[in-house]
């Protein structure tokens, strides 16, 4: 007789619907998973207005997710029933131009758990067991959700390579919050964070920010310049997505400093720059768009030993029944951060 899970699934832009569907069946080669928890995600926001992923549903979303194994493939290693765990959603080929040069996210194949195929807003989901991460015990399942967009952090830092006592300024404060505690543990100084919430200002003082602009009173480009003594920062990572924050940080980046692209645009936006600017100041730009492979053993060992406390971005834990309220919540209430959908709850929790 075929298992039934419940789930939460996109059937349409604009349209979740709860209800009962079969327990995906693993191969050899997969692990099943019993989902704990699973962060909402701006993703997930644009998967149900149909921004992302249209052609793949009916989908069910959901990627930043901890969980606990609840049955293992014959050729899986070194997993076992009930073991905590997450995954690294990206999954490639492995044998193209792009992987065997190290460049799975390029991949033509490239496809991600809850983005491309079903997810984690359900109570079970399958993965590679290769792609599977155990979790230490000392790290508990509510922070081992936050470890995806921790990966993604830190896989834009290792791109943006910070030299010690070099200055960080950073554009939005979201995930920002989350480079400027990397940052710090690079070693940056001084570490800006702008943005236009308060709220989140404060927490990202809190993760490691030396200063933060909001930029509904203050002009950010000349606030970072002012900070920088005259020249503009060393590093500048533009994460809030909008061409003119784009704009702002080639503005505010000292030559021969160095950009790093973390903020998703829309699909047709465009920026305007000085090309002759970006030559003559010999000013350069990295870019980077999830964790992959050593990332999230990275993302882990920072979690487990506390080199970031994650808490002071969670808001809250929700009940799946609540996902579609709640990703209009965090739309309209700037002051939330982080909340989680739990299958094991019934009312939501306040953290």
């Amino acid at each position: 007789m075929e298992q039934k899970m419940k789930a939460a699934v996109v059937e349409k832009p604009k349209k979740i619907v709860i209800k009962e569907v079969p327990v995906p069946d693993i191969t050899d080669d997969e692990i099943l998973i019993k989902i704990k928890y699973t962060g909402i995600c701006g993703t997930d926001w644009s998967i149900y207005t149909g921004k992302y992923s249209a052609d793949k549903l009916p989908l069910i979303p959901g990627h930043e997710f901890s969980g606990i194994v609840a049955k293992v493939g014959k050729n899986a290693k070194d997993l076992k029933e009930g073991e905590p765990v997450t995954a690294d959603i990206n999954m490639s080929c492995g044998h193209c131009f792009y992987c065997r040069r190290g460049q799975k996210l390029m991949c033509p194949e490239f496809t991600q758990l809850g983005i491309h195929i079903n997810g984690t807003y359900a109570e079970y989901a399958k993965a590679p067991w290769e792609q599977v991460h155990k979790l230490p015990k000392t790290l508990d399942l509510l922070k081992g959700a936050f470890i995806e967009p921790t990966s993604c952090v830190i896989h834009s830092a290792k791109a943006m390579e910070v030299d010690i006592g070099s200055s960080v300024a950073i554009i939005g404060s979201g995930l920002g919050s989350l480079h400027a505690a990397v940052a710090k543990h690079r070693g940056a100084a001084p570490i800006i964070v702008m943005g236009r919430n308060e709220v989140k200002l404060k927490i990202a003082k809190q993760l490691g920010a030396d200063y933060t602009i909001n930029v509904n009173k203050k002009d950010p480009v000349k606030e970072v310049i002012k900070l920088t003594e005259g020249r503009g920062a060393d590093y500048v990572i533009e994460a809030a997505g909008t061409a003119k924050t784009y704009e702002q940080a080639f503005e505010m980046v000292r030559p021969g400093g160095r950009i790093a692209a973390f903020g998703i645009t829309g699909v047709d936006d465009i920026m305007r720059i000085k090309p002759f600017e970006l030559v003559i100041g010999e000013r350069s730009i990295v870019s980077s768009c999830a964790g992959v492979g050593t990332d999230w053993n990275d993302a882990i060992a920072l979690l487990q030993y506390n080199r970031i406390n994650p808490e002071p971005f969670f808001s809250m834990i929700v009940p799946l029944e609540e996902l579609e309220t709640a990703l209009h919540e965090l739309r309209t209430d700037k002051n939330l951060f982080k909340v989680f959908v739990s299958l094991d709850i019934n009312k939501r929790k306040i953290l």
